[in-house]
């Protein structure tokens, strides 16, 4: 080894050997007055505790969901009925009455616009309780509307699904040519978990 490299691991083994006195120092308490200018750790808080609420009506509101196995038959009797109507090209959406998906089902050839145009007219006919064609309707040209609501889509094809009259869930199709097609898909897979299926 050269001499000038003898040089550099010596001196490197000397700062080792110091940091590692001053480190042995400091976790013995007996740090100089010169490094005690380094900062204390904060003091952890304290976790809160969870609170146990009781299930009674006055705190907690119960809320009727589609399960997963009535949500997976009524996105498969849509696309079927879609695809026995030769419109293999759509996206079937079913979500809960906050716009959150619980099946969705994509056909064959289904452009990436149809997957937002079921799930916003699903969402828009759970939310409102009423079928998108009807909701069209209502729309005007004339300022604001309800038209403007984010995430929500007037266009026929979504269809709500109600327990005991209270709308909980929607389903929609996109992408067919004509939205009283995707409509009529949608209806089709309300009808598999209505008991109403054709």
């Amino acid at each position: 080894m050269k001499k000038s490299n003898k040089t550099v691991a010596i001196a490197a083994a000397g700062a080792l050997l110091l940091i590692g006195g001053v480190t042995a120092a400091a976790n013995a308490g007996t740090v100089p007055v010169a490094s005690a200018s380094v900062a204390a750790p904060a003091a952890v808080p304290e976790a809160v505790p969870a609170v146990d609420i009781q299930p009674v009506p006055e705190t907690v509101v119960a809320q009727n969901r589609i399960s997963v196995g009535a949500s997976a038959a009524a996105v498969n009797a849509a696309l079927a009925k879609c695809q026995a109507d030769k419109l293999p090209f759509v996206t079937v959406a079913l979500v809960d009455r906050f716009g959150t998906v619980q099946a969705l089902l994509r056909g064959d050839n289904a452009a990436e616009h149809t997957i937002e145009a079921a799930q916003q007219k699903a969402y828009t006919a759970a939310a409102f309780g009423t079928p998108t064609s009807e909701l069209a309707k209502r729309i005007n040209g004339n300022g604001p509307s309800i038209a403007d609501l984010p995430g929500t889509l007037f266009l026929a094809g979504g269809v709500p699904l109600k327990v005991n009259g209270v709308s909980v869930a929607g389903i929609g199709v996109g992408g067919a040519p004509d939205g009283m097609l995707d409509e009529a898909c949608a209806t089709a897979g309300a009808g598999a978990i209505a008991g109403t299926a054709k």
